[in-house]
């Protein structure tokens, strides 16, 4: 009776066994096809159930491995060949990846074991042996960097470091050592962009992470080096330099948080006003004054304060030169004071800095044409508006200088004329500024209306009351009566 059991357990796990096999052929095939259509997320769930009903499933394992590589992820991609490499030492294919991956990785002596043991089974040597002198050669090259003392011979460092990623791409101790040469050298943004690179490839260096925080304050970049900081803290909460920065960056972040919503809504003095109380709370720190100048310098211009608003912006730029945010700023700041050629001498700089940037290209042709209008009617200047005021604007500021430029407001024969022409360039500015068309011939640099005073004279008399038809306040045909 036992042994009838017996024979039955083996029959029951032996059948087991093998549906097990065949589902987890089922499920590699399905995410080869995936892999083959580049739907590497899909084909990814299809190998992990393959691999779970038949964890001996070593092709499952190398085309997993393969899979993660495709998508950036390094670690567990090696991991899977290590195991396909556990289980079938011989899979010349296997071994290939991963001697490909280390030499990535920089991790020179373990490709060459990888090398050395293919050298051992398979015919082809000449690649091999051409490989590991590479290595030799490199291993050389890295003994002797190691050599030099931290921000040394770094024209050296950076020539050699630069020409071992072109074959070590993944090698993070390459970038912190160029980037090490870059502070000493005050290269800081470059530095910060090594950094970047090698804690993406060593995701678990807190250190790094810290380092990368108080160079990425140092250039003015107060909002990365508090998300370098939180990257920080949650690999370790614990870490001390990452969680006493974090108070302090959060605060100041929350400041220009603030300024920024008050800049979206339009609110140009509650803006100052937060600006002055986080200088006033951080003693004028210099990349505190930096980041707020930045906003305050379009702050100012919107109140009018136009001398100031110059003032922080080239703070700003004496900062960094390369901001292509506030060159803008100042460019328009020029604009709004009508100083077209340092606008158009900032609008460039901005192109330099930035070759993509429309704002500047724009910016730059439209402070063109107002340099030509100079002289000319400017009906933005008319109505008091930016260049950049929405109808809602014009028709209110149009309103404004209407009533206060009514003939009918005065008594005097002199002032009188004075104001019917006033009246009658508003109403001009009113009639180009809110039609689509017109408007973009006058920023264009034509006036439109200078093509229809012909047309307009013969409407009856022009003058003020003939004005083309235009009634300033919306009353329909009914004409203005003056009081002489």
């Amino acid at each position: 009776m036992k042994q009838n059991l017996f024979v039955v357990a083996i029959l029951f796990f032996g059948f087991t066994a093998g549906n097990d096999q065949t589902g987890s052929k089922s499920e590699y095939e399905a995410g080869n096809t995936l892999f083959i259509n580049k739907k590497y997320t899909d084909a990814l769930t299809h190998y992990h159930k393959a691999i779970e009903l038949d964890p001996d499933n070593y092709q499952a394992i190398f085309r997993r491995a393969t899979t993660y590589f495709a998508i950036g992820r390094t670690k567990p991609g090696l991991s899977d060949l290590d195991t396909v490499l556990e289980q079938k030492p011989d899979f010349v294919g296997a071994r290939q990846q991963r001697i490909n991956v280390l030499m990535k990785m920089g991790r020179l002596e373990d490709a060459a074991l990888d090398l050395k043991y293919l050298d051992a089974i398979t015919p082809s040597k000449e690649d091999i042996h051409s490989k590991l002198q590479l290595i030799d050669q490199h291993q050389d090259d890295l003994n002797a960097l190691k050599s030099f003392a931290i921000g040394e011979n770094c024209d050296v460092v950076d020539e050699v470091t630069s020409k071992l990623l072109e074959d070590h791409p993944w090698d993070s101790f390459l970038y912190i050592l160029r980037g090490q040469c870059h502070i000493a050298e005050n290269r800081l943004k470059l530095a910060i962009h090594d950094f970047k690179h090698a804690s993406k490839l060593s995701s678990d260096n807190t250190d790094l992470l810290y380092d990368m925080s108080v160079l990425e304050y140092e250039v003015g970049n107060v909002r990365d080096a508090l998300s370098s900081i939180r990257d920080c803290l949650k690999l370790n909460p614990d870490h001390k330099k990452c969680y006493s920065s974090y108070k302090s960056l959060r605060k100041i972040v929350k400041f220009l948080d603030s300024m920024k919503n008050s800049i979206e809504n339009e609110q140009w003095s509650s803006c100052l006003e937060t600006g002055a109380k986080l200088l006033q709370s951080d003693n004028q720190e210099l990349v505190v004054k930096i980041n707020v100048y930045r906003l305050t310098c379009r702050c100012n211009r919107e109140e009018g304060n136009v001398g100031t608003a110059v003032q922080e912006c080239s703070e700003v730029l004496e900062f960094d030169d390369s901001d292509v945010d506030t060159l803008i700023q100042r460019a328009e700041t020029y604009m709004a004071d009508e100083e077209y050629d340092l606008a158009i001498a900032d609008y460039e700089k901005a192109i330099e800095w930035d070759s993509s940037s429309e704002t500047a290209k724009s910016g730059k042709e439209q402070a063109k044409r107002a340099k030509e209008l100079v002289g000319k009617r400017d009906y933005y200047k008319i109505l008091g508006v930016k260049r950049n005021a929405n109808k809602r604007e014009i028709t209110k500021a149009y309103r404004k200088m209407a009533q206060k430029w009514h003939p009918d407001n005065f008594q005097n024969e002199q002032e009188k004329k004075r104001a019917e022409k006033k009246f009658i360039d508003i109403a001009a500015a009113k009639e180009v500024l809110s039609d689509e068309e017109k408007r973009r011939a006058f920023d264009n640099g034509q006036d439109p209306l200078d093509s229809e005073k012909g047309h307009h004279a013969h409407r009856g008399g022009g003058g003020f009351n003939g004005f083309h038809g235009f009634n300033p306040f919306g009353r329909g045909s009914q004409e203005f009566f003056f009081h002489f």
